[in-house]
């Protein structure tokens, strides 16, 4: 479809911005790199159209901390059930309360974040391939998991994301990508958490993980909230100093 507006400028193509990231040296590429992935993962989570769709994301890095935990501290895990809503459900079996319900619990949230700082110090140490190699093997242990078709298809979707880039990127946008994922990891990571304490204060969240510590442990579920909080943005900080503090010469 054609319009009257007409632009005053022309839009770079990748093949223009390849060739002025080439004129800069290492160091500065890859500043440059984790500003621009830094500003389009705020622009991604703080616009809700955009947000909408890439929350699924950090829907399959909640659920998937909540699977790992269960496993690891000695629960059944028997389905993951990703919805178009993008919430999500873990279900596990095994005692009710205890250390290990507890853990299981309070991994959600914490998750996003925490590998938002692993993916970072990958970045840092160069290793963006295993990176990449890392993301898929957690999706497709993920992928196994999931119980309903919705689920299946936005793991799928992920995953195919994360191996055409691992495939097909360049240096330049394999290593922008990586940053991106840190940064949008956390960022989306401390949206949620801002998400589920709003629907707390509206009371349309009665199961939520704060709620649900808060009866396995007795401390206030707004405590709980702050926790994930700090999580977020320690890993922010982290990540941080890792990328932009320093930035491999």
């Amino acid at each position: 479809m054609t319009t009257g507006l007409s632009l005053p400028f022309e839009l770079p193509s990748s093949s223009t911005l390849d060739g002025t990231l080439d004129e800069l040296t290492g160091g500065q590429t890859q500043a440059t790199l984790v500003i621009l992935a830094g500003l389009v993962a705020l622009l991604v989570v703080g616009v809700h159209g955009t947000w909408r769709l890439a929350r699924n994301v950090v829907t399959i890095a909640h659920e998937g901390g909540h699977a790992l935990v269960a496993i690891c501290s000695g629960r059944t895990l028997t389905r993951i059930l990703l919805h178009s809503d993008t919430s999500g459900v873990t279900v596990s079996k095994g005692r009710r309360d205890g250390p290990g319900m507890v853990a299981t619990a309070a991994a959600g949230y914490a998750t996003p974040p925490v590998l938002g700082v692993g993916a970072a110090a990958l970045v840092a140490a160069d290793a963006i391939s295993a990176m990449l190699v890392i993301a898929v093997v957690l999706l497709l242990a993920t992928l196994i998991l999931i119980r309903n078709a919705y689920g299946v298809l936005s793991v799928a979707l992920t995953g195919a994301i994360f191996v055409v880039v691992a495939v097909y990127g360049s240096a330049n946008v394999q290593y922008g990508f990586a940053c991106f994922i840190t940064w949008f990891l956390i960022l989306g990571g401390l949206r949620t958490v801002l998400e589920v304490q709003r629907k707390r204060t509206r009371r349309r969240a009665p199961d939520s993980d704060a709620d649900q510590l808060e009866r396995l442990t007795g401390v206030p579920g707004g405590i709980w909230v702050a926790l994930f909080a700090l999580v977020g943005i320690f890993a922010l900080i982290g990540a941080g100093r890792l990328l932009v503090v320093w930035p491999p010469a």
